[in-house]
């Protein structure tokens, strides 16, 4: 910012000789012009002081919009006492202004007022209500997701005050650990050619690390004979959908196992690489070349994954949560030896256990690895179980922000507003936790509080 401020203010006159040559003519009459230079003196740290103080105000203006959304989400949920069976007709922001055959307003729809507006770069939005989107892949009608559309409803009043008092704010955002998300001003949303929106805002880079720690991840996947077909399948979406979990802040390496140690990427054994959309993007290509034979030897994987762990740890001294992704259609012992030597007691490195398949032969040893090791077990049948069974363990990786009540301003680098594509954006992201009170003290000691959600407001760079 600083290097493109002082080319603007100091060199205005650099360009100008070039735009302005000296004149030649053939004709035996030569015109000289004369530029004039004009000297200007900058007291250069009293410029630096008032950028500095512009950009703090803008900052400060975007973090208190945000803190009033946290603060007005905590109540309401506290308030609200959860209903399995509550009805609540919400704006679905796939369904606004949709009608049936007959003309009538669908479910979840309804007519809803959108206006062209210059501020969202004539978009047609609504400035008193906000939408909601829940992603394809859930039931937008389910007990979870309507209870808390129904008490985050208490954000629109915060939503257009926070407009009112700072007209430079741009999209304000709410996402649930549930799945929705609450979009402000509200504006449709059109799915793609085949009627699915794959959008989910917790595998937004603003939701991940404002939810959770850096992590260091080592993803283990059976590659065993057993886990060959719609298993192994199963098994490389379940890894892809992990990946799309970790953020810049993030380390993280893939092991395939069955009676060998395999590292999906060859170059980089027994290391972690930055999970930044390169890395990613590369590791996800070369998932197509697992395959299912032989025999699983789960000791080994685990060994190697905790090696890798604890030289990180020891290398950087770095204070980021550590997890083992285990993807496994079953164990047959529960490797209490591995877990003693590496692991007991400080449990540093969280497991999270992935049942592959139906069956579950072997769910307890799995399950008693994820509870002795401070993790979470799901188990995965479908395809369509992955996104929301691995979503799961962010709850567990949020728990210790949760328990020391941390409402942690994070700032995302820019990016580019699909909506508004001249121009660059970074987001403030805030932290939201569940409220602190005598009601959830019994969840905090049983370890099964987690976080509600985290609001995000976007700041234009051309501020």
């Amino acid at each position: 910012i600083f290097i493109i401020f002082f080319l603007q203010v100091l060199l205005p006159n650099a360009p100008t000789m070039a735009k302005n040559p000296p004149h030649t003519h053939t004709h035996t009459h030569t015109h000289t012009h004369t530029n004039s230079i004009n000297r200007k003196e900058i007291d250069g740290a009293k410029l630096v002081k008032n950028v500095a103080q512009n950009m703090e105000e803008i900052f400060r203006k975007k973090a208190e919009a945000t803190r009033r959304l946290v603060e007005a989400a905590e109540e309401a949920h506290l308030q609200h006492e959860e209903n399995p069976d509550l009805q609540y007709e919400y704006f679905n922001a796939v369904l606004i202004n949709e009608v049936d055959e007959d003309g009538n307003s669908v479910e979840l729809g309804g007519e809803f007022l959108l206006e062209p507006n210059d501020h969202f770069n004539n978009l047609s939005v609504n400035l008193s209500l906000s939408v909601v989107q829940v992603p394809t892949n859930m039931y937008n009608k389910d007990p979870d997701i309507v209870n808390g559309v129904y008490w985050s409803e208490a954000l629109n009043k915060v939503f257009v005050d926070n407009f009112k008092r700072d007209p430079t704010l741009i999209w304000q955002y709410f996402g649930s650990a549930k799945g929705f998300f609450r979009q402000y001003p509200g504006v449709k949303w059109h799915p793609d050619e085949h009627g699915v929106i794959a959008f989910d805002c917790r595998n937004r880079k603003w939701y991940i690390q404002a939810a959770t720690s850096p992590k260091d991840v080592v993803i283990l996947v059976d590659v065993s004979g057993s886990m060959k077909g719609l298993r192994l399948t199963i098994a490389r979406q379940t890894v892809a959908s992990i990946l799309d979990t970790l953020g810049d802040d993030d380390f993280f390496n893939i092991i395939a196992y069955n009676q060998e140690i395999h590292y999906v990427e060859p170059c980089l054994n027994g290391t972690l690489v930055q999970a930044d959309s390169t890395n990613k993007d590369h590791f996800k290509e070369h998932l197509d070349k697992l395959f299912a034979k032989g025999i699983g030897l789960l000791g080994n994987a685990l060994t190697e994954a905790f090696t890798i762990l604890n030289e990180v740890g020891e290398d950087y001294q770095n204070s980021c949560s550590q997890a083992i992704m285990l993807i496994t259609d079953g164990a047959t012992q529960m490797y209490d030896d591995v877990f003693a030597k590496y692991n007991w007691p400080e449990r540093k490195v969280r497991i999270f256990p992935y049942l592959i398949g139906r069956e579950s032969a072997f769910a307890d040893n799995l399950k008693w690895m994820a509870c002795a090791n401070k993790g979470y077990f799901s188990q995965i049948s479908t395809l369509a179980d992955v996104q929301e069974n691995v979503m799961r363990y962010l709850h567990v990786m949020s728990r210790p922000k949760v328990i020391d009540h941390e409402h942690d301003t994070v700032w995302t680098e820019a990016y580019v507003d699909s909506a508004v594509s001249i121009n660059n954006h970074n987001v403030l992201c805030l932290y939201n936790t569940l409220p602190f009170s005598e009601h959830y003290e019994n969840e905090i000691r049983s370890h099964t509080v987690q976080c509600v959600s985290c609001v995000c407001v976007d700041v234009s760079t051309c501020q």
